[in-house]
């Protein structure tokens, strides 16, 4: 199955530049994944997860899995 990891995800999405960045904002509980609070900057996300952050929601689309 195909994935791509949170932290990963975070910083294709442009809300954060580095991976520290996106370290530290997961690690903030300021992102859900499936509405549920996620801290683990290396959780798995697969097509149709919802990843939301500051009150943005994204789908996890096939074609951002490389």
């Amino acid at each position: 199955m195909k994935f791509i990891e949170l932290n990963t995800f975070i910083k294709i999405k442009n809300l954060a530049t580095t991976g520290g960045q996106a370290k530290v904002l997961i690690r903030s509980g300021a992102v859900k994944v499936n509405g549920e609070t996620e801290t683990r900057n290396k959780k798995k996300l697969v097509v149709g997860d919802k990843v939301e952050v500051d009150g943005k929601t994204f789908i996890l689309k096939d074609e951002e899995i490389k």
